[in-house]
């Protein structure tokens, strides 16, 4: 049987653009992404703290250091400028292998979305 378990989770990023007029998905500076083991293309839900809304999409790598969390797309009409999102990536396992994976989990700086 196949579960399906946090595979890894980006806390508390701060929104740094919003483009509605892109082809859709999450910039996500390449750093971060190293740092969570999550892929180009790879499905993302965004949980926005500010103000509540979940949505999913996939990321694209975006600078390194560069600290760039940016809805494009529909999706930026759910986030603003300045939001504080959570991302979070899942994977399908079999029960045993899920029972002792850990999920790789990232605090970056919440002011400058930098790894510390």
């Amino acid at each position: 049987m196949l579960v399906n378990v946090v595979k890894s989770k980006i806390h508390r990023v701060k929104v740094t653009g919003a483009e509605l007029h892109y082809i859709g998905s999450i910039t996500i500076d390449e750093d971060l992404m190293d740092a969570a083991g999550v892929i180009e293309g790879e499905r993302v839900q965004i949980v926005n703290v500010t103000n509540g809304e979940r949505l999913e999409t996939y990321a694209i790598p975006g600078p390194r250091k560069s600290g760039e969390v940016t809805l494009n797309g529909a999706a930026a009409r759910k986030v603003a400028k300045g939001d504080i999102l959570i991302l979070i990536t899942y994977a399908f396992m079999e029960l045993d292998e899920a029972k002792a994976f850990k999920p790789s989990l990232v605090f970056p700086n919440e002011e400058t979305n930098l790894l510390n």
